[in-house]
């Protein structure tokens, strides 16, 4: 079927409200429009480009850390949270005890995310590794009442006060478990001829209309798009997340959203998250560039000066990489030295500018890999 002969669905008449109920997407879907296929090239070169950095940057892993601490508290940006990266990073007993459920928030969708992609390995992304990865957002948390891991059973809205004046209603309960399986069907169809990008386009509009829980939907939609990009191999690490866009352009994701609901608008929204795709790809491509050349610099020029502490100073840079927020007891602990050996290497590296102490105090100091830190903040 051709794309602009989509039809998202229809709204229901229920007691006191209409609710949304979508049109199964589980076919083989035809893309006629000369720009989303301009488009479609586009992001498909955009994600080449970064599977070859990712493929060729030495213990890429360490850097990936960092671009899902990124997504994480992006993500849960979204959904109201206020933790920043630097704090993304902390340890619990460092975090204020009014910024503690922000923070573990941002946790649990670094966990969420790292267990799905290690599920995948054994798993099909399934309605099963979704709900496995909602248990884990949802633990410990606001929305820890609303059934973590578990498909809603009882109706839900977004938007106005009451479903009675709501933005959009979602389907009944009693359709989630269907219109789910539709969708896990038409994520996993290697018998229909759809490409990636296309297909989780309408995948994640498709997850958002069904809403399928009752508290955190926003952030597994989001978290649906790596992972099937990971599990079709489309990308060889999870290097591309897509939320730092959505925040950058909440409103016009909403209504792009919105428009296919009410509208049939799947071509308008695709365009819209395939350009998501492309500045996403290239803003991971332009922060990977300026990694290797900090780390170059860092090696080449700024540690030489050490002497016999370069061994201990290339393994501290390293852990860096990957927690650019320490304490002394962090250093003692990755690098298996005394006290006096760590304070040692941080005055060392806070001479040479490289951490920066941010609290001031003389016990319980926290310093700071800035310029590292500030690569992931634009």
């Amino acid at each position: 079927m051709t794309i602009k002969d989509y039809k998202a669905g229809s709204f229901n008449k229920q007691y006191g409200y209409k609710s949304f109920n979508p049109n199964p997407v589980n076919r083989e879907w035809t893309v006629t429009s000369p720009q989303i296929n301009t488009l479609l090239e586009e992001a498909n070169l955009r994600l080449g480009e970064l599977n070859a950095f990712s493929s060729f940057v030495p213990d890429v892993g360490v850097f990936i850390r960092m671009h899902i601490v990124k997504e994480a508290t992006q993500s849960s940006r979204i959904e109201g949270t206020r933790t920043k990266m630097d704090e993304a990073i902390m340890e619990a007993k460092d975090i204020s005890p009014e910024q503690k459920d922000d923070w573990q928030e941002v946790q649990n969708y670094i966990e969420a995310m790292n267990h799905s992609i290690k599920s995948l390995e054994q798993l099909p992304l399934s309605s099963r590794l979704i709900r496995d990865a909602h248990r884990i957002l949802l633990k410990g948390v606001r929305g820890k009442n609303k059934l973590p891991g578990e498909f809603r059973t009882s109706q839900n809205w977004i938007g106005g006060a009451t479903i009675n004046d709501a933005v959009f209603v979602p389907p009944h309960h009693s359709l989630v478990s269907e219109s789910i399986a539709d969708l896990e069907k038409f994520l996993n169809n290697d018998e229909i001829q759809v490409p990636h990008l296309i297909r989780i386009g309408i995948a994640h509009y498709q997850f958002e209309a069904i809403h399928p829980f009752l508290d955190g939907n926003g952030r597994i939609g989001r978290l649906l798009i790596t992972l099937y990009l990971i599990n079709q191999k489309v990308l060889s690490k999870p290097t591309l997340y897509l939320s730092d866009f959505i925040e950058k352009n909440r409103q016009h994701y909403y209504n792009n959203l919105m428009a296919v609901s009410l509208d049939n608008k799947i071509e308008q929204w695709l365009r819209f998250f395939l350009v998501g795709i492309i500045e996403t790809a290239k803003s991971a491509i332009d922060t990977f560039t300026k990694i290797i050349a900090l780390r170059d610099k860092m090696e080449k020029d700024t540690i030489v000066s050490l002497g016999k502490r370069l061994p201990n100073a290339k393994a501290l840079l390293t852990f860096l990489y990957s927690k650019p927020v320490v304490t002394v007891a962090d250093v003692m602990t990755e690098l298996e030295v005394t006290k006096q050996t760590a304070n040692t290497l941080i005055k060392d590296f806070d001479k040479l500018g490289i951490l920066k102490e941010q609290t001031g105090y003389k016990r319980n100091r926290i310093f700071v890999f800035e310029e590292y830190l500030r690569l992931f903040e634009r």
